[in-house]
């Protein structure tokens, strides 16, 4: 009896079958369909950026108590400015207020702090600082306008990264240097931040004059016309819109560390505000000094002039 031949063997080898199912559609995006080839390309973009640099820089925004309407609402414009930002309640402006505040810095994951202290209702002085290690600046606050107060026609979207424009006064010195560098950090806005939108469609612009920092907010203004549409570099076609809010920083002292340390500046054309009343305050003695002394000299000169008797003053009298 011969032998049974193998099943393998008897069929014959079969064709591969077609796929017949349809192809995997490509991604879909706000921005339309993504090929396989895109895909790739961000993942390695992603891992390139995964093993360099990224900038995780958080700011903590805060105010001392008894602090006025006008500086609280300067204050919340810097807050709707800047995304990357964290606002904490008020701290009590005493000496020990560094160690307070670094501890907030820490607890709120932040590397940076924006300090509004508010002195007598009336001055207002501003602390950037980078903690734990330093260094810091303090400023004095001038010319405080808000939005609100302005009323400016230009607008731009909330959670939008700026644009930093510094003036070439900050190239000259050593000190300007470092607050050019403090102020990138600070109201630089790290990309791909949660809270921020991926455009630029507003300007900070910093300027020195007179030894202060101008502080100004443009609007970048397009034509949206279809006519009028502006090509990729097309500059001479955009505006700049004021949106606000507008101050001057006037720089007193930069330490070393956080909230204090070695003094690394100081201003040697500064005059603290105290100093300016109390000028105001003597020259408006003077003129009250001046009026009395008018007054003696007036007197003295009636008792070293005195008048000479009249012979008819008692012409008309009566006889008695």
């Amino acid at each position: 009896m011969g032998k049974k031949r193998k099943h393998s063997e008897t069929e014959a080898a079969a064709p591969a079958k077609k796929d017949d199912s349809a192809p995997e559609r490509p991604k879909r995006t706000l921005l339309g369909w993504k090929d396989k080839n895109e895909d790739a390309e961000e993942s390695k973009a992603k891992a390139a950026s995964a093993s360099g640099f990224r900038n995780k820089e958080k700011v903590l925004v805060t105010c001392s108590r008894r602090i006025s309407f006008r500086y609280r609402h300067l204050m919340l414009n810097m807050v709707s400015l800047l995304p990357h930002c964290k606002k904490d309640s008020k701290v009590e402006a005493k000496s020990s207020k560094g160690a307070t505040l670094n501890e907030l810095v820490e607890l709120k994951g932040s590397s940076s702090c924006l300090f509004f202290e508010c002195r007598k209702h009336k001055d207002l002085y501003m602390w950037m600082v980078k903690s734990p290690s330093g260094p810091s600046v303090k400023f004095l606050v001038n010319a405080v306008h808000t939005m609100e107060e302005l009323k400016l026609t230009g607008n731009h979207l909330k959670g939008s990264r700026p644009l930093l424009t510094f003036s070439s006064n900050f190239d000259k010195d050593v000190h300007w240097k470092l607050l050019k560098e403090m102020l990138t950090q600070v109201f630089g806005i790290p990309k791909e931040h949660r809270k921020s939108k991926p455009y630029h469609d507003h300007v900070f612009a910093f300027s020195i004059v007179d030894d202060h920092i101008w502080f100004r907010n443009y609007q970048i203004s397009v034509p949206h016309n279809e006519a009028d549409k502006v090509a990729r570099g097309g500059l001479d076609k955009m505006t700049l819109v004021e949106v606000g809010p507008r101050f001057c920083l006037n720089p007193i002292k930069i330490f070393g560390g956080s909230f204090g340390g070695p003094t690394l500046y100081e201003n040697p054309f500064y005059v603290s505000p105290n100093q300016i009343r109390a000028l105001e305050k003597r020259n408006k003695a003077g003129k009250f000094a001046k009026k009395v002394k008018a007054k003696t000299r007036r007197k003295m000169h009636e008792l070293s002039n005195p008048l000479e008797p009249d012979e008819f003053a008692d012409m008309w009298k009566d006889d008695e």
